[in-house]
This record gives C-alpha cells, sequence and structure tokens, in this order.
C-alpha cells in the first residue's frame, strides 16, 4: 500500500474511469474524496467500500463542477478532514453532439466548465498546499481528443486540447515544487454510459450490436477493442509513484493506436 498516509480528491468518479482510479488509489491504502451524481444509496455504498478497502478515511462531495466556490469549498474540506490533498485527479465531463451552427449555447458553455475550467479551478485550490508539502501528483482525464478532432463535438475537442495545453502549463509552473502534472488520453472506455448508447444506436441505424460496437463504436481504434476503466487507473496509479518523478508535462495515449494512424 504505497499511498497509505496520501490523500485524494477525485472527480466525476461515482461511477466509470473515476471510479476506477478512485479503487485503484483505495487499494493502495489512500484516503479518497468522491464527486459527482447518481442515486444516494449507490453512492454510500462505494463510499464505504472504499473506505473499507483503503483501511482510511473515503468521503462523499457533491461539489458542482461548473460553481468555482464549491469547488475550492471541497478542496478545503479535504484538506481539513483528511489533514492534506496529495493526489488530485480531474475527471468530471459531459457530451454534447451537434454541428458548430446549431449547438446549443448552454451546452458548449457547460462542456467548457465542466470538461476544462473546472480543472484549473481545481489547481488553483490545491496547488498551494501541494508545494507547502513539496509533493503533488495531479492527473486529468484528457481523451484521444486532445489530439485529434471528430466533427460534432467542438465543446468537448475544444475542452480537451485546452486540457492538453494546461496540464503542460501547470506542470511548468510546479516542476520545481516535487509535484507532477500529467493527462491520459483514452480513446472509447467500456463504461456503462457507452454501453447505454448502444441500444438507441442500433435502432437508429438500423445495425447489429456488433456492427454498433466494430463499425461505430470502435472505427477509429486500430485494436478494435475497448480500453478499460481499470487500464487508465492502473496508468494514474503508476503516475503517483515515485518511481514517476520525472514525468510530468505528459499525455499519455491509450486508445487502441487511433492518434496513431
Amino acid at each position: 500500500m504505497f499511498l497509505k498516509g496520501k490523500s485524494a480528491i477525485v472527480t466525476g468518479s461515482t461511477s466509470g474511469i473515476g471510479l476506477a482510479y478512485a479503487k485503484a488509489l483505495a487499494a493502495e491504502g489512500a484516503s479518497v474524496v468522491i464527486n459527482g451524481f447518481g442515486d444516494a444509496a449507490a453512492i454510500e455504498t462505494e463510499r464505504a467500500a472504499l473506505e473499507a478497502t483503503a483501511g482510511a478515511k473515503a468521503l462523499y462531495d457533491p461539489a458542482d463542477m461548473t460553481k468555482p466556490d464549491q469547488i475550492a469549498a471541497m478542496v478545503a474540506h479535504a484538506e481539513k478532514e483528511l489533514g492534506s490533498v496529495d493526489i488530485l485527479i480531474s475527471n468530471a465531463g459531459i457530451q454534447h453532439v451537434a454541428p458548430i451552427d446549431e449547438f446549443p449555447i448552454e451546452k458548449w458553455d457547460a462542456i467548457i466548465a465542466i470538461n476544462l475550467s473546472s480543472t484549473f479551478h481545481l489547481m488553483r485550490a490545491a496547488i498551494p498546499a501541494m508545494k507547502a508539502r513539496k509533493w503533488g501528483r495531479i492527473i486529468t482525464t484528457a481523451s484521444a481528443h486532445s489530439l485529434v478532432a471528430s466533427p460534432n463535438k467542438s465543446a468537448y475537442v475544444t475542452a480537451k486540447h485546452g486540457i492538453a495545453g494546461l496540464t503542460k502549463t501547470a506542470a511548468l509552473e510546479v516542476a520545481t515544487h516535487g509535484i507532477t502534472v500529467n493527462c491520459i488520453s483514452p480513446g472509447y472506455v467500456w463504461t456503462p454510459l457507452v454501453e447505454n448508447q448502444i441500444p438507441d444506436t442500433m435502432r437508429t441505424r438500423n445495425l447489429t450490436r456488433e456492427q454498433v460496437i466494430n463499425d461505430v463504436l470502435l472505427d477509429a481504434q486500430p485494436t478494435k477493442q475497448f480500453v478499460q476503466p481499470e487500464q487508465v487507473a492502473a496508468l494514474a496509479l503508476f503516475l503517483c509513484r515515485d518511481e514517476a518523478a520525472q514525468i510530468t508535462g505528459a499525455n499519455y495515449s491509450m486508445d487502441g493506436g487511433w492518434t496513431a494512424a
């Protein structure tokens, strides 16, 4: 348990990739703050399981990632209850698909706020104490869309390109303070969100389940396999190790070869 005595915040962690991050950190002994929306009873079940796994505190904070004051309050709450925020994983994100000239303004604003600006606000709140302790690990979930674009995803692609740039900038600013800043850029990850899209796509495109998976979802991934949440979490866990102290400002592709094409 190499993270025993360390504490982490993971946003967007009530399911999917975020929950996988939290489970991986807890398995190595870290105290964890999870954050996100969902059924209260289900969230409590996950929180209690994390606490049991880690043998350390696990908290739930419902901070809204569109609200800078709530983000700052979550970091302050974690510092107070856990003693520190040593690891910060910014993972919250939403998506909307539409052509630019039809893209709802409120959807653009929400995606930029949650997928990009929240990461800035989290860093701004957490970095001062990391500097004081001379140790920190900041990891953001970017996307293959931090490197390439797809039509009808203007806000998402803009936000993820922004995450890649913010990661590099922050890494340079804190390089002499024992803090690393990196992002992970997955391709399509097998999550309930993706799985739940399959039936609708089957109906609207008159395709079989296998056609939706291979010809739509995995069309851009040469391996023709989904990335698994646990694989993303394993990479994040490595970036938290002392052996990764000289890895900073990096953007790790985990996309089945998508961006190699």
